[in-house]
């Protein structure tokens, strides 16, 4: 399988380490000696996420989780490599979970006509997808209003509309949300936008107006550079 490594890491907090990728981005949570891993990267992610941890001081095995923000392959695509690699178990809202585990297609999104460019060349960046991949764990469903043992306790926030089951991970002890792909950072200027290619726009930017609801000094997003102090007001002006 061919590798697939961030292109860049960093320290965005002494206790969160983004990952960036050529698409996307994962990141890694420390609680001590523990470490949960949100997202995955895409295929060929397992051994670079591995040399990561190793990286930061931990032993893969100090991976205990991982959080799946949503079944798109460049966010899950790596879980089953890592969760091999590390023991993990691997968490998932119950609607994306059969998706996640191979057992279905999940569906595409709806573009919009300026999206297709912008999609046709992110898909060009990734790697190609096994035809029959092996996921070696169960994945553990979640659904929203789930509280999570990181962080103080890590609240899974429902986030349709990206796909069904995409979910964000608020950590309120910190001040810490991950949006997964609901919210994104725009590459030209910058700014906290909805994020793109969605299954269903409304349901997405209901779900953006919830995200911006919460109170949150950090925002991690699956797309783009994290907002690192006040990211409640810069989600709630881009909300409104």
């Amino acid at each position: 399988m061919t590798t697939y490594a961030p292109t860049d890491i960093i320290d965005v907090t002494p206790r969160l380490r983004m990952l960036r990728f050529p698409v996307g981005q994962a990141y890694l949570w420390r609680d001590g000696d523990e470490l949960t891993l949100i997202d995955a990267g895409a295929p060929g992610a397992g051994q670079p996420i591995a040399e990561a941890v190793r990286d930061w001081g931990h032993a893969p095995q100090d991976v205990r989780r991982i959080v799946l923000t949503h079944f798109h392959e460049d966010h899950a695509g790596g879980a089953g490599e890592f969760a091999r690699l590390s023991g993990a178990e691997v968490y998932a809202h119950r609607l994306d979970a059969p998706f996640v585990r191979g057992e279905k297609q999940g569906p595409g999104p709806v573009f919009e006509d300026w999206e297709r460019p912008i999609h046709a060349q992110a898909l060009a960046q990734l790697p190609p997808t096994p035809e029959h991949p092996e996921f070696p764990s169960p994945v553990r469903e979640l659904t929203d209003g789930d509280v999570l043992d990181l962080g103080g306790g890590a609240h899974v926030v429902g986030a349709p509309g990206h796909t069904d089951g995409s979910i964000a991970l608020h950590l309120p002890d910190h001040g810490v949300l991950f949006t997964g792909d609901a919210v994104a950072v725009s590459p030209v200027d910058g700014q906290v936008i909805l994020g793109v290619f969605n299954l269903d726009r409304e349901q997405a930017l209901a779900s953006f107006r919830r995200l911006a609801a919460l109170d949150s000094d950090v925002a991690c997003f699956g797309h783009g550079g994290p907002v690192v102090g006040g990211s409640a007001a810069a989600l709630r002006a881009a909300a409104a």
